[in-house]
């Protein structure tokens, strides 16, 4: 029987987290005229904020009139944030002007880090979860959230190595920087099943331990599979339709801890914006399937009414 944590509904949820009801996706220029002129059928655009942080331009000309349409979350992949170095201080300066400008329902960053010192990496690499980077990371967490005076989400990684300096858990290790901050979290799906598959974890598990309280965004994308190692690995790529397998998790995600605003990710081979939308109208279908399960199981409750169950989430 799945032991659920729900405590929401889903107009509760989408009230009290300020996001609009259907599900979001990444915003990219190759689609601004398909959502100017056709006005889709999608909640929220989401951007990278290294995108937009110059001023003028016909990328912040395009997201203006977009955002008179649509919210906006601002995503960072470029703060640094569980590097060894201080953050980038007019890096930080730059993102907290473009959050005050889109006035974004969230702002969100990576526990990962891409820079060191003056040199700058184009990935989002890994870091040991050791008392030392805690300290680092929690600190850097708290200067940007007093940059943008909000908190921010940060997001669990995908990871394809160990550390064997390593002294804690990823969940321990994102636990504790929830603690200590008072950040909220942003839970990739997609990155839960790469990770997991990577290290042969159970997802289902992983899921069961995650501080779900703490989620306020869910992100799904399309992983690949680099088959040309001895062992198969599963890279966040980000340029495909979610695989089955992180639809059922996804699933199974919102049955553990209700309704969450979710996001679908698409960043490389970009097709054509009807498949970013058909993407997100199958997350607000399994969010619907949710929220309908949710309601009876609340008039269960009330009737007095045993509850029925699942080891693991059910087709829909």
């Amino acid at each position: 029987m799945i032991q659920s944590h729900l405590t929401q509904s889903t107009e509760d949820v989408q009230t009290s987290s300020g996001f609009p009801r259907l599900s979001g996706v990444s915003l990219k220029p190759c689609h601004y005229q398909t959502i100017l002129t056709q006005k889709p059928s999608v909640g929220f655009f989401e951007v990278h904020a290294e995108n937009y942080l110059s001023a003028g331009g016909p990328n912040r000309y395009y997201l203006e009139k977009i955002r008179e349409h649509y919210p906006l979350t601002v995503h960072g992949v470029g703060l640094s944030i569980g590097g060894e170095s201080p953050l980038n201080r007019e890096h930080l300066k730059k993102v907290a002007q473009l959050v005050e400008w889109i006035e974004p329902l969230v702002f969100s960053e990576h526990l990962a880090w891409s820079s060191h010192c003056n040199h700058f990496f184009n990935d989002l690499l890994p870091l040991p979860y050791t008392e030392e980077t805690l300290r680092q990371v929690c600190a850097h967490i708290d200067q940007v959230q007093e940059q943008l005076k909000r908190p921010m989400l940060l997001e669990n990684p995908s990871t394809y190595l160990r550390f064997k300096t390593t002294t804690m858990s990823e969940l321990e290790f994102i636990s504790t920087i929830i603690e200590r901050t008072g950040c909220q979290l942003l839970l990739d799906v997609n990155n839960v099943a790469v990770s997991c598959f990577n290290h042969q974890q159970n997802p289902y598990q992983y899921i069961d331990q995650f501080p779900g309280q703490a989620v306020r965004q869910i992100h799904l994308a399309g992983y690949a599979i680099d088959q040309n190692e001895v062992v198969p690995l599963r890279i966040d790529s980000h340029d495909r339709e979610v695989t089955d397998d992180v639809w059922q998790l996804y699933q199974y995600t919102l049955q553990q801890w209700g309704d969450k605003p979710t996001l679908i990710e698409w960043d490389g081979q970009l097709p054509e914006f009807g498949v970013l939308q058909q993407q997100a109208t199958m997350a607000d279908q399994i969010r619907t399937h949710i929220h309908g399960a949710f309601q009876s199981k609340l008039s269960q409750s009330n009737s007095g009414q045993p509850e029925s169950g699942a080891d693991h989430a059910t087709a829909i």
